[in-house]
């Protein structure tokens, strides 16, 4: 997990983040959570064009994400397999975004003595009421990835070092070409699990996972 906040940019003024996940639906590996909170005024002509992480390519992603670092406060939580197959990979993404907040907060009150006033979440749905830990007034939006920066902000940071650590992990796991679908059901990662098997990082309870064992 990781958090940080620049040292200007942030007052002790309540605080409306975005908060976006990246790694729901693959077959291998961690679901990651990112929050994020933009400075204010927010005016950095470096973070033109944020958007839905998965509209931008992999190119312009990797340029954003270090500025996103530098300007913006933020906190990433990892969900990883195991826990996923133990809570569900919902209950896993609500945990993961409510480590992620409360890591941005942590960082917030530290740095400058700020707070989150509201969460605003990508998607039809907000841990209120669905993690013991949530503690934000939150507003899930449909898009939101693509609609308001501070989500943006967190879907490239969430996606970005999700990838990350596909790429390493396609390293000690070669059959499965993560580093190319980062664990999603491909083609590729399907002939692989058939002919090499599941490996730890591996999701036991989504069902091409769990049915390799009927076979």
């Amino acid at each position: 997990m990781l958090s940080s906040t620049p040292e200007i940019g942030f007052g002790a003024q309540p605080i409306t983040i975005g908060v976006d996940e990246a790694g729901r639906g693959p077959l291998a590996g961690p679901v990651v959570a990112a929050a994020a909170a933009l400075r204010k005024p927010f005016s950095d002509e470096r973070l033109s064009g944020l958007d839905d992480s998965k509209k931008l390519s992999p190119k312009r992603r990797a340029m954003l994400e270090p500025v996103i670092r530098e300007t913006c406060a933020f906190g990433i939580a990892v969900i990883d397999p195991a826990e996923i197959d133990q809570i569900n990979i919902f209950a896993a993404t609500m945990l993961a975004m409510t480590r992620a907040t409360a890591l941005l907060e942590m960082s917030l009150r530290e740095q400058c003595g700020g707070m989150i006033e509201h969460a605003l979440i990508d998607g039809n749905n907000t841990p209120v009421g669905r993690c013991d830990d949530w503690c934000w007034p939150a507003t899930a939006i449909v898009g939101g990835d693509g609609i308001e920066p501070a989500i943006s902000a967190a879907s490239i940071l969430a996606k970005e070092y999700r990838d990350r650590l596909m790429r390493a992990a396609a390293k000690e796991h070669p059959h499965y070409g993560w580093e190319r679908n980062m664990g999603y059901g491909t083609k590729e990662h399907m002939a692989a699990l058939r002919e090499h098997g599941a490996t730890p990082l591996h999701r036991q309870s989504f069902a091409p996972v769990a049915q390799l064992s009927l076979l």
